[in-house]
């Protein structure tokens, strides 16, 4: 059952909440000692919350939260971070995040594994230790997201919360074979500890195995809180009413491989795109060779990077005020005593400068979905989440793994930038069995068309039958 109809028999009064429950944690026992998923289990106090009643449109629906944001008032919260383990670090509040989860009915059975800042997209943090694809566990989950979308992949719970900086919903969704919804800047909020996460690179989500799910719970966790320095302009209904609706003949521009020489061409993605477009055009659609050219710029890549490591500095400096001491860059993980060392040389003019590099380079590329002079703007952009299938445990962590990363994210951090939605659908798997998602990339605001395109291509190109070998 995915989310909604846990959620739907729990309401026919089929299941109850703490039989979803328990039955969430007697997998998470069976599986978790081999998938590595979930860090922090709060098994006693999810079936006590189960047994005392909850309300709303997933009532009683079990769920897990990413231990990166989303804090939880008393509860661990990591980040990845071996200091911050060995400090015993506690949230001192709860995320607007973690109350709309609760609003909305969810009951979460623990918290996930994630990278050190969830600046790397494998999890693999030293702190616990990596996370293993319940596909096959010799690979890679993807992250920052990758103890989430284990759980989820290894049917566990359905919904797994996440969020994405740079790919870290749609890469792990990518690499587990699930529907991993990135949606726009501003309609979810940091608050109120942040007013935004990385320059406004990171928003908040989840990955789920079905779109109705992604689409749902969008409804549930989007919307201004006070403070909020800018918010997405509001859906005209209920995305949850978009899957199914009718989609009309769209635009579709088609890029089935990388823009750089140092990035990875893996022959199934331009299977994986070539199959899926076929399949577009005949549902409808009008699929052409086509993509911003200004993904072709390197410029955006380095302008990335230093807000990242801008901002990895200033964490870092937050947790020194908190925990009244200095952190020395042997605590840190090499990639991130990197980018704080990184960031001690931007200077604030340098700072400013990039972001309005970036700034200006998403207005030229957004035009690419835009109507001018008469022309149809696209409607949507296809593309691989990933250049290539998942990677083996290890083969992106330490001092040597810089290439490989590099070579195989080539189609998330741009969307990121320019703060579009984007969605990662799991229409491929490799020769040897392991997932390779598909990307779809809309217009500013336009979750709506991503989730009408989602939900038909589900129903053409079905996956709910494939299920990975942990989840039996």
């Amino acid at each position: 059952m995915d989310a909604t109809e846990q959620a739907q028999r729990v309401a026919a009064r089929e299941v109850s909440p703490a039989e979803l429950v328990s039955d969430a944690i007697a997998h998470a026992e069976s599986v978790n000692p081999t998938l590595n998923a979930i860090i922090h289990p709060r098994f006693e106090r999810a079936l006590e919350e189960a047994h005392a009643g909850v309300s709303g449109p997933f009532a009683g629906v079990p769920m897990v939260v990413k231990d990166l944001n989303c804090a939880m008032a008393g509860e661990p919260h990591h980040m990845g971070a071996r200091f911050l383990k060995a400090a015993q670090f506690v949230a001192p509040r709860d995320s607007y995040l973690a109350q709309k989860f609760r609003n909305a009915g969810f009951i979460p059975i623990g918290r996930t594994n994630t990278p050190e800042f969830g600046s790397t997209i494998t999890t693999e943090p030293l702190a616990y230790g990596p996370t293993r694809n319940p596909w096959n566990i010799e690979h890679s989950t993807g992250g920052s997201s990758g103890g989430s979308a284990a759980c989820v992949a290894a049917h566990v719970v359905a919904v797994g919360h996440a969020n994405d900086g740079g790919g870290s919903i749609r890469i792990p969704a990518s690499e587990c074979g699930l529907v991993g919804l990135k949606p726009s800047r501003g309609r979810v909020s940091h608050g109120p500890d942040a007013a935004e996460g990385w320059m406004g690179l990171s928003i908040e989500g989840v990955v789920t195995r079905s779109v109705r799910d992604a689409a749902a719970v969008l409804d549930c966790i989007a919307g201004y809180e006070p403070g909020d320095p800018y918010t997405a302009s509001p859906f005209a209904r209920s995305l949850r009413d978009e899957v199914g609706a009718h989609v009309g003949s769209l635009r579709i521009g088609v890029l089935d491989h990388p823009l750089f020489d140092y990035q990875f061409d893996h022959p199934e993605n331009r299977a994986a795109i070539a199959s899926v477009a076929r399949e577009l055009e005949r549902l409808g659609h009008r699929t052409e060779e086509a993509w911003p050219t200004t993904l072709s710029e390197s410029a955006y890549t380095e302008n990335f990077v230093k807000m990242v490591a801008t901002y990895t500095h200033s964490d870092i400096a937050t947790f020194e005020k908190m925990l009244g001491r200095s952190i020395a860059d042997e605590e840190l993980e090499f990639d991130n005593a990197f980018l704080r060392s990184m960031a001690k040389q931007i200077t604030a003019e340098e700072y400013v400068s990039s972001r309005k590099h970036l700034q200006d380079w998403s207005r030229r590329t957004v035009q690419w979905w835009t109507p001018d002079n008469g022309a149809d703007g696209f409607d949507l952009l296809l593309c691989p989440t990933l250049a290539g299938p998942p990677p083996k445990i290890g083969a992106l962590s330490g001092r040597g793994a810089g290439r490989l990363l590099t070579g195989l994210m080539a189609f998330t951090s741009q969307f990121n930038i320019t703060g579009q939605p984007a969605i990662s659908l799991p229409l491929h798997w490799s020769a040897d069995g392991l997932p390779m998602g598909v990307q779809l990339v809309a217009a500013p605001f336009r979750e709506d068309v991503l989730v009408r395109v989602a939900s038909q291509l589900e129903e053409s190109m079905p996956w709910r039958d494939r299920v990975a070998p942990f989840a039996m």
